[in-house]
């Protein structure tokens, strides 16, 4: 058996990353859901399976090949809690089922200056994007095996320090430089990691980010994309096996003029 892991799937990125892999998976016998929030993993849970179940039987009366059904796990976890993650990697132990695809979409930050932000607020900013993500990445890569995928979900503040939102880019950074060294060294066994550094996403993410301390800047606003459009980029570079995937010319055009520093 198969599977595609997915954190941070209630809502935002990783919601549509749930979507769009759902429709497109054809190797995976199941998607796992992870996220804090029991409710909203199941109401995804349920329009997945309803889609699949549509498009399978579409397929049959046009008597065109035959659409797998995937199906759908939902598992409410903070992997923050390392005895939580621990039970999860037992979980996947005696399962012991191939993953197809990881993507660790589970994130937060604040906005404002460092002095001001709570130790609580800090650290789970630390915990999450950073030691939460390389614990899921450790647990997951033994049962990964040529043809499987790892997404890591970076951002492009990864780029360049962020005066106001310090301890977020600085994760993001991590994540992004994490992902490429990880990626060369599972090259030769066939792994691909693949780094997603996308510039503001209409997400949730922005009101819990920026909710204190006013709004964004009138550039970040302007730049703002769809998730949709960013995770359709996304699944798309992967596929055809791109380390890196930036959506939009502006972010392109900043990691352009840093990559010599980022590299």
């Amino acid at each position: 058996m198969n599977i595609a892991i997915i954190t941070g799937a209630s809502s935002g990125m990783g919601k549509e990353f749930a979507r769009q892999l759902a429709g497109s998976l054809t190797k995976t016998d199941e998607i796992w859901l992870l996220a804090r929030r029991r409710e909203p993993l199941e109401q995804l849970a349920l329009e997945l399976t309803k889609e699949v179940k549509n498009a399978a039987e579409a397929a049959e009366t046009m008597e065109t090949h035959h659409e797998k059904r995937i199906k759908v796990r939902t598992i409410a976890i903070d992997i923050t809690d390392e005895k939580k993650l621990s039970r999860f990697a037992e979980v996947l132990m005696i399962r012991n089922a191939g993953i197809s695809v990881l993507v660790n979409c589970a994130g937060t930050g604040i906005y404002g200056e460092f002095e001001k932000q709570s130790r609580d607020e800090v650290a789970e900013t630390v915990r999450l994007n950073v030691l939460a993500l390389t614990q899921m990445t450790k647990f997951c890569l033994p049962y990964m095996k040529k043809g499987s995928k790892i997404i890591q979900v970076s951002s492009a503040s990864a780029f360049l320090p962020q005066a106001d939102f310090a301890v977020y880019a600085a994760s993001k950074a991590y994540v992004y430089s994490f992902a490429r060294a990880l990626g060369k060294e599972l090259k030769e066994k066939g792994i691909l990691v693949t780094v997603i550094c996308p510039g503001p996403v209409a997400t949730p993410f922005l009101n819990h980010a920026y909710g204190r301390y006013g709004e964004m800047s009138f550039l970040k606003k302007i730049t703002t994309a769809k998730p949709e459009k960013v995770v359709r980029k996304a699944l798309k570079d992967c596929k055809k096996g791109k380390t890196v995937s930036i959506y939009g010319l502006p972010v392109n055009l900043l990691y352009g003029l840093t990559r010599g520093l980022i590299r």
